[in-house]
C-alpha cells in the first residue's frame, strides 16, 4: 500500500485544514503484567510449581517457530502532524497490509 509523506486534512487545533506530514507509527503491543491470565501473575500466585502435573504451566510439546506464528503481517498505525501548530493526535487505527510503502 502506498502512501504520499503529506496530505491535507482537517487539524482539531488550528480548527482548519492545514498541510500535515504523514508517520508510520507501530501499534506497540505489550503483554499485560497483571491481567488475570498473565503467566507472571500466576508465577506470583505459586502456580506451576511442585511435585506431580504442572496442567497449563508445565512443558509444553516442541513446536517450529513457524508453527507458532499465525498472522502473516503487522498493523501499523498512521499518525498525522500538523505544519501549522506541529500538533500531532491523529492516528487512524491499524491497517493489516503486506508493505507500506511512502512515496
Amino acid at each position: 500500500m502506498k502512501i504520499p509523506k503529506t496530505t491535507k486534512r482537517y487539524c482539531p487545533y488550528c480548527k482548519k485544514r492545514t498541510q500535515q506530514k504523514i508517520k508510520l507509527v507501530g501499534t506497540g503491543f505489550q503483554r499485560g503484567t497483571l491481567t488475570r491470565g498473565s503467566k507472571q501473575r500466576a508465577r506470583l500466585r505459586g502456580l506451576g510449581r511442585g511435585i506431580g502435573n504442572k496442567g497449563k504451566w508445565g512443558s509444553k510439546p516442541a513446536m517450529s517457530k513457524f508453527k507458532r506464528k499465525s498472522k502473516t503481517t503487522k498493523k501499523t498505525n498512521i499518525m498525522y502532524t500538523c505544519s501549522a501548530c506541529g500538533k500531532s493526535k491523529y492516528q487512524k487505527k491499524g491497517k493489516r497490509t503486506g508493505k507500506i510503502i511512502q512515496e
